[in-house]
C-alpha cells in the first residue's frame, strides 16, 4: 500500500476547511489535520516532526482572527517561519487574494509550492497539486500563472522613463509640470510632447483608461509600491 500523505490545512474560516475537505475526500492516501489559526499550525507541524511530520501545509494568507497574543498572525508569516527554520514541509497557498501585487510578492518572497485560489480549486485541481508538490515542483493555478506572466511582460517593456513618469504623476495636477522633472539616460530632460506619447504608450499598455488608471494598475501589478 503506497505511504500516507500527511496534509495540514490551516485557514480561520471553518466553512472553508471543509469545502477544501470535500474536494480531497475523493483523493486516496490522505492523513489530514486542520486548524483555524496560524499558531496553532504552527505548534502540529514542530509536535509532528519528532515521529510522523507533515509533508504538505496548506495556508490561507490573511487570518481575521488574530489578537496581540498571537505570535504569528498570517499565512505569510507562517510561512516565513517555517522556511526560516528550515521545516522539512511543503506549503501550498490557498487564498482568496488573487491581486497581482499580493500574489508576486508572496511568490517572490517566500516561494510556495502552489498558489491556488478560493471557490476555484476542486478535487483535480488539488490532486494535481499535491502530486506536483511532492515532487519538488510548483504549481499555480492558471488565473495565477496568467496574472504573473502579464506582470513579467508588462515589466520588460517598463523602462527608467515610464517608472520616472509613473513615480511622478501622482505628484502633479498638470502634464505640463513633468517637462524639467523627468530625465533621459543621458541625464537631459524629456520634452513634454515625449512625455505625453510616453504617457498615451502606457496607457495602451497597462489598458488603463486615464492617467489616474493608470497609476492604479501600475500599483496593482506591483510595479509601484
Amino acid at each position: 500500500m503506497p505511504e500516507r500523505i500527511k496534509i495540514l490545512i490551516a485557514d480561520d474560516h471553518q466553512l472553508i476547511i471543509e469545502g477544501i475537505l470535500s474536494y480531497l475526500k475523493d483523493i486516496d492516501n490522505l492523513e489530514i489535520e486542520t486548524t483555524n489559526s496560524c499558531d496553532e499550525a504552527y505548534g502540529k507541524i514542530k509536535v509532528a516532526l519528532t515521529e510522523n511530520p507533515f509533508d504538505i501545509l496548506f495556508t490561507d494568507l490573511s487570518f481575521d482572527n488574530t489578537d496581540a497574543g498571537c505570535r504569528i498572525d498570517s499565512g505569510e508569516n507562517l510561512i516565513k517561519t517555517i522556511k526560516q527554520e528550515g521545516h522539512p514541509i511543503k506549503v501550498g497557498v490557498i487564498t482568496g487574494h488573487s491581486e497581482t501585487n499580493r500574489i508576486f510578492n508572496v511568490i517572490q518572497n517566500l516561494n510556495p509550492h502552489a498558489y491556488l485560489l478560493k471557490g476555484k480549486c476542486n478535487t483535480n485541481e488539488l490532486n494535481f497539486a499535491i502530486q506536483k508538490m511532492l515532487a519538488n515542483e510548483v504549481y499555480y493555478t492558471h488565473e495565477i500563472h496568467q496574472k504573473l506572466l502579464k506582470r513579467a511582460l508588462i515589466e520588460i517593456q517598463m523602462d527608467d522613463v515610464a517608472i520616472q513618469i509613473l513615480k511622478e504623476l501622482p505628484n502633479h495636477p498638470k502634464i505640463s509640470n513633468l517637462e524639467g522633472i523627468i530625465t533621459k539616460d543621458d541625464g537631459s530632460f524629456l520634452k513634454i510632447r515625449s512625455i505625453e506619447n510616453k504617457l498615451a504608450k502606457l496607457r495602451t499598455d497597462l489598458q488603463a483608461n486615464n492617467n489616474t488608471d493608470l497609476v492604479l494598475k501600475a500599483k496593482e501589478l506591483g510595479i509601484l509600491d
